[in-house]
C-alpha cells in the first residue's frame, strides 16, 4: 500500500480502493486524507475524480478513511467564529422529496432557545426541496462563514462558502449520477472554530454504528438519529432512536418510538417552500402545536449544549425517558 506522500498523485491510491467490493483495501486515515485533499485542492483530473467517486461509491467508507476525509476537508473549510453558546450545526443536503423539510422549523426552535445555529448546505437533486429555499420563504438568506453567530440566531452558510473544492465535488453527483464521499462526510463535519454541537443523520440503520465510529475517531460532540429522507431532523410522524456522543463517549438519550401512531401530526399539504414556510410561521406563533418528536429533538440538543463546555468521560447529561 502506497505511504502518505502528497506529491505522487492519487493513483496509487486509487489501485488500492477500485479493486471491487472484495479486492478493495482500506487507506489509513493519513492516507485518506492525502488523497481527498488532493481531490479537493484541483490537483486531480477529471477521469480521476470520476474513478475515486466510483471506486468508494463500490468499495465503501470505513471510520478511518471517513475520519481522513474529514481532517482534510475541516483543515481547508472556511470555518465561522465561536460563539457565546456551542453552535448547533444542521447539515442540509438531502431536501425535501415525500415529506415537506422541516430542517428549517428544527433551527428556529432551537435559535428561540437561545442557542446559536448554523444551517449549512446546497442543493444535490433538482427534484428535491432545499432547506435553503424554505429559509428564503422565512425571509433567512445566506450569510457569509466570517461572521459570528449570536445567541438566538440562524444562519445558513452555502456549502460554496464553506469551502469551494468541497462544493466542486458534491456537484459530480450531477455528471455521473451516484453519491459519494463528499455526501456522507458532509453530514458530519464540524464547520465551526469552537465549541459545537453536529446533529448528523443517516438514513438506513446499517450506517449508524459507522457514523459513530467516525465521529468518535475525530472527537466530534454530535446527536446522531435517523433524520426525515437524509435530513437531520426528526421525522415528525415518529420519534426515532437519537444517540449523543460526548467526551469520546456514547448514549442513547432517545429510544425509537414503538408501535404506530394513533394520531397523526398537522403536517404541510405539500413540500413546496412556500407551504413549508407558512407552516413553519404557524408553529413559531403558536397556531400549530410543533410536532413532539421534533419538540423531543430539541429538549435533547439544548441538554447536550449544556454539558459541552465540560464534555467528558462523565459529562453526559441523563438518558431521557420515551
Amino acid at each position: 500500500m502506497p505511504a502518505h506522500n502528497a506529491t505522487m498523485g492519487i493513483s496509487p491510491y486509487l489501485k488500492e480502493i477500485g479493486r471491487g467490493a472484495q479486492g478493495a483495501r482500506a487507506l489509513s486515515r493519513g492516507q485518506a486524507a492525502d488523497l481527498l485533499g488532493q481531490v479537493l485542492d484541483g490537483q486531480c483530473t477529471d477521469l480521476e475524480i470520476g474513478a475515486f467517486c466510483v471506486a468508494m461509491r463500490i468499495k465503501g467508507e470505513v471510520p478511518d478513511e471517513m475520519a481522513g476525509f474529514l481532517d482534510a476537508t475541516e483543515a481547508r473549510l472556511a470555518r465561522l467564529p465561536a460563539s457565546d453558546a456551542p453552535v448547533v450545526v444542521l447539515p442540509s443536503y438531502n431536501g425535501a422529496r415525500k415529506l415537506p423539510v422541516l430542517t428549517p422549523l428544527l433551527a428556529l426552535l432551537l435559535a428561540r432557545q437561545g442557542l446559536p445555529v448554523l444551517v449549512h448546505g446546497t442543493p444535490t437533486e433538482d427534484s428535491r426541496v432545499p432547506s435553503a429555499a424554505v429559509l428564503a420563504s422565512l425571509g433567512i438568506g445566506p450569510r457569509l462563514p466570517t461572521e459570528r453567530i449570536a445567541r438566538g440566531s440562524v444562519h445558513f452558510v452555502p456549502t460554496g462558502a464553506l469551502y469551494a473544492g468541497l462544493q466542486r465535488l458534491l456537484d459530480v453527483r450531477r455528471a455521473i449520477g451516484l453519491r459519494n464521499s463528499a455526501h456522507a462526510l458532509v453530514k458530519l463535519m464540524n464547520p465551526v472554530a469552537g465549541p459545537a454541537l453536529v446533529v448528523s443523520s443517516y438514513t438506513h440503520p446499517e450506517y449508524a454504528e459507522s457514523m459513530a465510529a467516525t465521529l468518535r475517531l475525530t472527537g466530534t460532540p454530535a446527536l446522531l438519529l435517523r433524520g426525515t429522507e437524509g435530513e437531520p431532523v426528526a421525522d415528525a410522524r415518529r420519534t426515532p432512536r437519537m444517540q449523543l456522543l460526548l467526551g469520546g463517549d456514547m448514549r442513547e438519550v432517545q429510544p425509537a418510538q414503538p408501535g404506530a401512531l394513533a394520531t397523526l401530526p398537522a403536517l404541510p399539504p405539500t413540500t413546496d417552500a412556500v407551504a413549508t414556510a407558512d407552516y413553519i410561521r404557524a408553529v413559531l406563533q403558536g397556531a400549530v402545536a410543533p410536532p413532539e418528536p421534533i419538540v423531543r429533538q430539541v429538549d435533547h440538543i439544548v441538554q447536550a449544549c449544556r454539558a459541552i463546555p465540560a464534555a467528558g468521560a462523565s459529562s453526559l447529561p441523563p438518558t431521557v425517558a420515551a
